[in-house]
């Protein structure tokens, strides 16, 4: 929905929560649905309703529990009975400088004002081990935003007596929290009310009035900040961008100027502006973030473009290029098809409006910002948090060597005529095994991220997944593959819950990049492998439908399952007598192994 999108009207959102809140509950969206308590230091109503606006556009349906006004503190150290049983996914304490308990007067030694520090972390550091210890869920806290005055001015900020200072360096050890504790995620306040503007934030009629530590038409800000940081947790994210070339990444029409004569670099203004957009978009593939092109040009005039000396993407920046003068939807639909991606994993940069629209008129949750102009461009895009980072694995500094080593298997596969003759080619070696534990992050991540090949539609937590691996009732498996080309990484998991001589598969999930290489099968055989050993008769199969992942509908009956039930909503379940599995994988060494029947 474009009024929930960046750049939004705050005050417009608040006039109209309800109608836009009722309005996405009835669009017939598919959502996850997650519980999320609030712990609010102050009045946290309208910040709860916003919340649920915009992770309902996200594609999260929350169910909320929220905490008496300022008894955060309470409910974290003594949670009530209906706190414990709500069991939440998420916790957001949502406290600002109005819940600091003391300040720092001018006649506090240096080892008072250390003490007060020390005593304010403890109140929050007791409070999150508290509640880690009981909900073993993932924690948001807000650190805290400026002060409403500075008693001594620009001092203020240098003097340890200055509530300035104090803030920061209450700040700086949440953050050190933050650095040592995984799970526990900060929402920025201090940035967020700073970038909104301090005297607008600090609307004292608010606080006053209704208790509200914000002015009312900043509550949006905050609250899309913090469900964009819910989303990342859950996968919600994007993975790439697929740019336009004139007038995007340079000034001109590359065509008709020609690319000596393209604006781009530090000579002039506007050159300059183009220039610093592309190096913040070079700065995304840092957190694996890919890039793509699709733009109307003939091809040898937008690597010419991509050439200039002065610019800093160049070619080999991109994953995928398409310049031609075919429709941009077209296109954009075979990036997304080449990188096996689904289209609303894509953000569509185009400075022209058509063209905008179009995309977004074809592709139902393809991100399409209005830009504005090229000053704007940095600032739309950053704000959007299309690409906010909760947890960053080596494998997503690796993504772009990974795709760009996709393209390299598809030139190689044009080589054979026999299928398997290709795969054989490409040498696979895939480790498969039980879940490790340097690699938790990243099966967690990938169970949230994985919406095409997921059979089950599950999500698992980091601590839900060591829980898992811990309990001998679970069996538990991940897939890493490589080739010739390089490592994929780990794209595939299977959890199976065992209940005497009958396992149940609760999740079966693949990265779509490794898609038709025999991965699964290699899993599979494993997987039955394992139910042998551990004395296992029979294997029940679960297949939920959703709008991306009809791709695994007969996943099962592939691997010779017999369907035994189907319901009205085309959820199936499919049954395998272990005795009677024959083993599939002949292409990929497994385990230093190529495992036959």
């Amino acid at each position: 929905m474009k009024e929930l999108e960046y750049p939004f009207d705050g005050k417009r959102i608040i006039g109209k929560k309800l109608k836009l809140r009722r309005y996405l509950l009835k669009d017939g969206t598919k959502r996850i649905k997650k519980k999320i308590v609030i712990l609010g230091g102050s009045t946290t109503n309208d910040i709860k309703l916003c919340i649920e606006l915009f992770l309902l556009n996200q594609g999260i349906e929350p169910e909320f529990y929220e905490s008496d006004y300022n008894q955060y503190y309470q409910e974290a150290m003594f949670p009530s009975e209906e706190f414990v049983n709500f069991a939440p996914d998420i916790i957001y304490i949502y406290t600002s400088n109005r819940n600091i308990n003391s300040y720092p007067n001018m006649s506090d030694t240096a080892e008072a004002v250390d003490h007060l520090i020390k005593t304010e972390i403890q109140k929050y550091s007791s409070m999150w081990d508290n509640l880690n210890a009981i909900f073993h869920c993932p924690i948001i806290q807000n650190n805290f935003e400026k002060p409403v005055y500075r008693l001594m001015g620009n001092q203020d900020v240098a003097n340890i007596h200055g509530k300035v200072n104090f803030i920061n360096r209450l700040n700086q050890k949440f953050v050190e929290y933050a650095q040592i504790h995984e799970n526990f995620y900060i929402c920025d306040l201090d940035y967020i009310s700073s970038d909104y503007g301090l005297s607008a934030w600090h609307d004292l009629n608010y606080w006053y009035m209704y208790k509200y530590a914000m002015s009312l038409q900043a509550i949006p800000y905050l609250s899309f900040n913090v469900a964009n940081i819910i989303k990342s947790i859950f996968g919600k994210n994007k993975k790439g961008f697929v740019l336009d070339l004139d007038n995007t990444l340079w000034g001109g029409v590359v065509g008709d100027d020609g690319a000596d004569n393209i604006e781009i670099g530090p000579e002039e203004a506007v050159g300059q502006a183009y220039l610093e957009f592309q190096q913040y978009l070079k700065e995304h593939k840092q957190l694996g973030v890919i890039l793509n092109v699709d733009s109307k040009n003939e091809a040898e005039n937008a690597i010419a473009g991509l050439n200039h000396p002065d610019g800093v993407l160049k070619p080999d920046d991109m994953i995928v290029i398409k310049a031609n003068w075919e429709p941009k939807d077209r296109n954009f639909q075979t990036i997304a098809n080449e990188l096996t991606l689904l289209p609303e994993s894509l953000v569509f940069v185009d400075d022209n409006p058509a063209e905008r629209h179009i995309v977004s008129e074809q592709f139902f949750g393809v991100a399409v910002p209005d830009i504005g102009s090229v000053q704007d461009y940095i600032k739309v895009l950053d704000r959007s948090g299309f690409f906010e980072t909760t947890v960053i694995s080596s494998e997503d500094a690796k993504r772009n060597d990974m795709y760009r080593q996709n393209a390299e298997r598809e030139q190689q596969k044009a080589k054979f005529k026999n299928y398997t003759d290709y795969l054989l080619s490409l040498n696979m070696k895939g480790t498969i095994k039980p879940f490790e534990p340097v690699l938790m992050g990243r099966i967690s991540q990938l169970s949230n991220k994985s919406n095409q090949f997921n059979l089950t539609t599950r999500r698992y937590t980091q601590e839900e997944i060591e829980t898992v691996a811990a309990d001998n009732a679970y069996i538990d498996l991940y897939g890493r593959l490589e080739d010739q080309f390089g490592d994929n990484g780990v794209v595939s998991v299977v959890i199976g819950h065992q209940n005497g001589r009958v396992v149940n598969i609760d999740l079966w999930i693949m990265s779509c990049r490794v898609l038709k290489r025999d991965m699964e099968y290699a899993m599979m055989d494993e997987f039955v492998r394992t139910c042998k050993l551990r004395q296992v008769d029979k294997i029940i199969g679960h297949y939920y439908p959703t709008s991306k992942n009809a791709m695994v509908k007969d996943f099962f009956g592939l691997h010779g399952f017999r369907k035994i039930s189907e319901d009205n909503e085309g959820n199936t379940v499919w049954e395998l007598n272990v005795i009677d599995y024959r083993f599939q994988n002949h292409v990929i060494v497994v385990n230093e192994e190529l495992m036959d029947d």
